[in-house]
């Protein structure tokens, strides 16, 4: 069977269908496959990895260890 055969015979058999759990199932299987691999961005997306490529060149940063540090504090103060 073809490529263009198996395609038509699937699209045949899912009009029979009514199962929408199945059907929403089916769409993300399709979809994963068709979709663009682009990933776009907002503008608020934008504008933060602005702001940190700024940051980061004023060497406003501060070091791995001390971010886990704080996080560890807070989590310790919960």
């Amino acid at each position: 069977m073809s490529t263009i055969e198996l395609r038509q015979k699937i699209i045949d058999q899912l009009s029979f269908i009514d199962d929408i759990s199945f059907l929403r199932a089916i769409k993300t299987l399709v979809e994963s496959k068709t979709k663009d691999d682009t990933y776009k961005l907002s503008n608020f997306q934008k504008e933060r990895i602005r702001t940190g490529r700024e940051e980061l060149s004023k060497r406003r940063t501060i070091s791995h260890d001390f971010l886990q540090k704080e996080i560890n504090q807070w989590l310790d103060s919960k």
